[in-house]
């Protein structure tokens, strides 16, 4: 598939997008109340509430490809410790324990920190990245 190698900063930087949009829905469910759902008016001293703060931050970061490798490595142990801590203890496969998605995240995230933000990110306009 080479015809999309030249497009390769700009499909990352969508990916980012996207990987942060989607992200962003956990920390906008819990504090902003949209959409109003289950997670709705979460307390930032437990556990589920204090990641809805690094989802909200970090989640808005990412579309803008601010701090992309640091946020982005933060995130990726946040949803490792996720996994660990909510998942895993209710079972070894990822499918029955509801993990996938915070196993998918932290891979992402983890990918995003080595790659950056790519070419549409506030860290490339600045001069980094």
């Amino acid at each position: 598939m080479d015809f999309l190698k030249p497009y390769t900063s700009q499909i990352l930087s969508l990916f980012r997008i996207m990987s942060g949009l989607l992200f962003l829905q956990h920390g906008t469910t819990k504090y902003l109340s949209i959409p109003v759902g289950p997670q709705n008016n979460a307390s930032p001293m437990t556990m589920g509430g204090a990641a809805g703060v690094f989802e909200l931050v970090g989640g808005i970061m990412l579309v803008l490809g601010l701090f992309t490798r640091p946020v982005a490595f933060i995130l990726s142990g946040v949803m490792a410790v996720a996994y660990f801590y909510a998942h895993a203890p209710r079972g070894f496969y990822p499918i029955l324990n509801a993990g996938e998605l915070a196993i998918m995240y932290c891979f992402a995230f983890l990918y995003l920190a080595a790659a950056g933000g790519g070419a549409w990110s506030v860290d490339r306009a600045r001069g980094g990245d």
